[in-house]
């Protein structure tokens, strides 16, 4: 019972399960907040009773169970934003029917102005099992510049936007990714990591609707359970849009971003960004934060670097076994400036040569700063990674974070590229745990599809879109819980905040109409939060 004369709580909640995540703790039956924090927890469901006052909102929740947000440590929410008003082509299955939905948004789009697509669907999902072409866009409109975006790394243009981008047969491939030809050595309109080429011509963003856009995509991330973001791929702009949708008090998850060198070249072009994430270093804002920087090792399906080629019918030249995206040498000095200025780095390594490499590179940058802070050097994916590889980088103490939900979208395509073995090998999450890695969990959206159960259903069954793949690579729910609340809190250092439900850390709950840890497997995957909770506020569901 609390003590006597104790002010009122805000919100009492009462339900079966209050899952708390406090090692050793059973779950609790009632919960109380007081402003934004945690104030008391009872196994008694009547033991907090005391603090109910004539302002104390009741939540009488029989049956429901009580977590801790989920945080997603590896997604786009900037890219989920920006496509919030693009023709959503997920639900197409040809290309007939996805040119149709181009066709109808061209029907109401004035002439001359740019269509885009959203990013998360999977070619293999149409019937043709393959990318639209720029004469098949052409089909849809003449009239526009069309780029359709399949996850971060694809994109597709119509022949007004090849021409508009000043892209032909003579256009050599951007750095780090590749122009798709046809026979006859000519673009075909599809481009791997090609935005580099296209950005300079796409028109400047009209700031309303990206703040409708962040607004709209961070409350459904909050619909799913998701209550912090760790957003892997902003720019300095993206900064200020989320800064002003923070203070209008548009969020509905916490954000905390890593700003962005795709298309980067030099370590100047990062340290103009480290000049601009400057005045972020003593912020002390629970809702929007810069974690620190991001880099690229190699590339993503089409052209992660592996030890052995790819398959024969995805290799664009014989032996082909992917790209590095940067100048080793270059990228390591790059990761050097930014640890010095005494900000975290987080660097894409997706194929097994990709993860080598980058430990070599991690190992170089450690002997030369010796006594870098834990958490500093970070490894985003770590997609293929073999024993060797997954113990150094353990006794290297270097994080991991690792998306599920990427493999479950992706699988079939990945399968075309890397082959069965390599697919079912990859986000080995069983290994890392048992060899004692630091891990957390995301779902690389628009690459894969975001959600608190989605990602749990993946993680426990490595279930996907073509079947179970690497089944011996599943871990618990109750690990899978652990990767998006505790291992992901540690990640962006806020352990003392978040992650857990005790007294002192900030209301952020999710309450379930089931309990994830106990539901049949069957309907784990379409599980939804009836309420999402920041700071002890709604931000998802009825209001309270």
């Amino acid at each position: 019972m609390p003590p006597m004369n104790t002010p009122p709580a805000d919100l009492l909640v009462r339900c079966t399960n209050i899952r708390t995540l406090v090692a050793g703790q059973e779950p609790q039956r009632a919960l109380a907040v007081r402003g934004e924090r945690i104030f008391a927890l009872s196994a008694d469901p009547a033991g907090l009773d005391g603090l109910v006052g004539t302002d104390t909102t009741v939540l009488d929740l029989p049956g429901c169970t009580v977590l801790p947000t989920f945080d997603d440590t590896h997604t786009h929410l900037i890219a989920a934003g920006d496509s919030a008003h693009d023709v959503a082509v997920d639900g197409a299955r040809s290309i007939a029917e996805f040119l149709d939905l181009i066709r109808a948004r061209a029907a109401e789009t004035p002439t001359g102005k740019w269509i885009r697509t959203s990013g998360h669907w999977q070619e293999l999902n149409l019937a043709e099992r393959r990318f639209p072409t720029a004469a098949e866009l052409d089909q849809a409109t003449d009239r526009h510049p069309v780029l359709v975006v399949r996850g971060v790394h694809n994109q597709v243009l119509n022949r007004y936007a090849l021409r508009l981008c000043g892209i032909d047969a003579t256009t050599p491939d951007p750095e780090g990714g590749s122009i798709v030809r046809d026979g006859d050595g000519r673009p075909n309109g599809h481009l791997i990591d090609g935005l580099a080429l296209i950005q300079p011509h796409l028109p400047a963003p009209d700031p309303a609707r990206k703040l409708d856009g962040l607004r709209i995509a961070s409350h459904a991330y909050a619909a799913t359970g998701i209550g912090l973001v760790r957003d892997t791929n902003s720019s300095l702009a993206d900064l200020d849009a989320l800064t002003q949708v923070r203070d209008a008090g548009g969020l509905s998850c916490r954000v905390r971003v890593l700003l962005t060198t795709m298309g980067f070249t030099s370590v100047r072009q990062v340290e103009d960004v480290l000049d601009g994430m400057e005045e972020w270093r003593h912020r002390s804002d629970p809702w929007l934060g810069v974690w620190g920087v991001k880099f690229w090792m190699d590339g993503g399906i089409e052209s992660g670097a592996l030890e052995h080629p790819y398959c024969p019918a995805h290799s664009p030249v014989p032996g082909y076994t992917g790209q590095l995206a940067w100048d080793e040498q270059v990228l390591q000095e790059a990761v050097e400036v930014v640890a010095r200025r005494g900000w975290r780095v987080g660097v894409h390594a997706y194929g097994d040569r990709g993860v080598r490499t980058l430990l070599d590179l991690y190992e170089r940058v450690q002997a030369r700063l010796p006594g870098l802070p834990y958490g500093t050097l970070v490894m985003e994916h770590g997609g293929l990674a073999d024993d060797e590889q997954r113990h150094r980088a353990v006794s290297m103490g270097i994080p991991v974070t690792v998306q599920q939900p990427l493999l479950f979208d992706a699988a079939a395509v990945q399968a075309e590229y890397w082959g069965s073995e390599r697919v079912a090998a990859l986000f080995p999450a069983r290994e890392w745990l048992d060899a004692g890695a630091d891990i957390s969990a995301g779902s690389d959206y628009p690459v894969g599809e975001y959600g608190a159960a989605h990602s749990l259903y993946g993680l426990t069954t490595r279930q996907t879109v073509d079947g179970i793949r690497g089944p011996e690579h599943a871990i618990t729910r109750e690990e899978a819980v652990a990767l998006h609340t505790t291992a992901a809190a540690r990640l962006t250092g806020e352990s003392d905040l978040r992650g857990r439900l005790t007294p002192g850390h900030l209301a952020d709950l999710t309450i379930w109409p089931d309990d994830p840890y106990t539901m049949p497997e069957d309907t784990l995957d379409g599980l939804r939060p009836s309420h999402t909770l920041l700071g002890g506020t709604v931000v998802h569901g009825p209001n309270l």
